[in-house]
């Protein structure tokens, strides 16, 4: 049966990756439906553009919470029951996953940076401040919330093997889950890349 606990485990998070709070808030505060305005993404930087803020606020740090519960849970109850890091790598994943195809949502989700950035902080809080960090910076001195999503995503596995530990000590699993989440964002931000191209990005705070 233990064997099986990994697996069930990756279940469990992706079940709850694919709560999409951005439709699910956006429907308890009254507001318009995320995937028909704006970029169509069910995310919170297009709830914003609802014009609610504390809506968008709500749903960042749901879609937050529901990466980083999964990976919490695998680190307060998993060694236990024999789950480590390869299991904390997979349930983290697999959160992050159900974010991109909720299965309860005809496995069209969002972008996936909110619900990253918490398996981030489970991960490791040191991790999870300097990705935020690095996603504050650009988005500040930018203004595109995709491009500070796109640096973030790519300085994070860098941050994890670099931070306060040697590459060498870093563990495989917890790495690569990292590398796929960036690779994963970068695709789901493939039009925003080429609209940045084209200098026809909107930048934060507007409205489309």
């Amino acid at each position: 049966m233990e064997t099986l606990y990994p697996l069930l485990a990756a279940v469990a998070a992706y079940l709850v990756g694919s709560l999409s709070f951005a439709v699910i808030v956006s429907r308890a505060m009254g507001l318009n439906d995320p995937r028909t305005f704006g970029s169509k993404n069910p995310g919170a930087t297009n709830v914003l553009r609802s014009g609610s803020k504390p809506a968008a606020v709500i749903t960042l740090l749901l879609d937050a919470a529901k990466g980083w519960l999964p990976v919490m849970l695998v680190r307060w109850f998993g060694p236990s029951v024999g789950l480590g890091d390869g299991t904390v790598a997979l349930v983290g994943l697999a959160a992050f996953l159900g974010h991109l195809y909720p299965v309860f949502f005809k496995f069209e989700g969002g972008k996936g940076v909110a619900t990253a950035l918490g398996v981030l902080f489970g991960i490791s809080g040191w991790l999870g401040l300097a990705t935020a960090l690095t996603w504050l910076i650009i988005a500040y001195f930018f203004r595109y919330s995709s491009l500070a999503s796109l640096v973030a995503a790519a300085f994070a596995p860098v941050y994890y093997l670099f931070g306060d530990r040697v590459a060498w000590y870093a563990d495989k699993s917890i790495t690569l889950a990292l590398f796929v989440m960036a690779m994963f964002l970068a695709w789901r931000h493939r039009e925003n890349i080429n609209r940045l191209l084209a200098g026809k990005e909107s930048k934060l705070g507007s409205k489309k």
